[in-house]
């Protein structure tokens, strides 16, 4: 059950670029609002052009979420320049804050601009596994990727989130797939399995009931230009 009392004030969401983690980090943000929280959003990814949080920020105010991006204001221009305002995240106390970070580790090296800001306050480093990605298929793999991204980000995953998918083609193979994964590398690294996420559609008893840690389900917001 989502308590969010229970969850950080300031949240970072990362991962292999294709792991998903941008749905998550919209769908993280939207459970927050709906759970009575206020809410800030920052798209720090400044690498990919494609499945960008700040692409619904119609639908994210609508929920009363505060959308931060970069200081271009162009959803599919290539600008490394992140808006001023993102201090105002570490600033407010009182509301919870999304960071919604770049893929890999060229997408960390955005955060660790503020890890002065960081290193003093408690936070939640979700690490995004998918076990379908090429470069994340393995235990050894994917541990390599979480440790070259706390690298970059001069910061520390603390949990591990399973999203294993193949888009629209994901199956409950494909999720099982992932936990395994997931659970062997929260074995050799001592972080725990935060959330298994499941689209809605594929929901059901049965399979929650193999997963032992919180099941996080989502709806899918974003879609490729090509499927619009």
């Amino acid at each position: 059950m989502f308590d969010v009392l229970k969850e950080k004030r300031i949240n970072i969401v990362t991962g292999h670029y294709g792991s998903g983690k941008t749905e998550f980090a919209v769908n993280y943000a939207l459970k927050l609002a709906g759970a009575g929280a206020g809410v800030s959003i920052v798209d720090l990814d400044i690498v990919n052009p494609y499945f960008r949080s700040r692409e619904l920020e119609p639908l994210l105010s609508k929920y009363g979420i505060k959308v931060i991006s970069s200081s271009v204001d162009s959803p599919a221009l290539e600008v490394p320049a992140l808006s001023a305002e993102i201090f105002s995240a570490f600033r407010n106390d009182a509301s919870h804050v999304v960071f919604d970070m770049g893929g890999d580790d060229a997408g960390a090296n955005a955060l660790a601009r503020y890890h002065r800001y960081l290193d003093n306050k408690p936070y939640e480093m979700f690490f995004v596994l998918n076990a379908n990605r090429h470069l994340t298929k393995s235990a050894e793999d994917a541990i390599k990727y979480l440790r070259s991204i706390e690298e970059a980000s001069k910061q520390k995953v603390s949990s591990i989130v399973n999203n294993t998918h193949m888009c629209g083609q994901t199956a409950a193979d494909d999720i099982l797939k992932g936990q395994r994964l997931c659970e062997e590398v929260s074995a050799r690294t001592n972080l725990p399995i935060k959330y298994t996420i499941i689209n809605k559609k594929l929901l059901n008893k049965k399979l929650c009931s193999i997963i032992n840690n919180e099941v996080f389900p989502i709806d899918i917001y974003l879609k490729k230009p090509w499927e619009i």
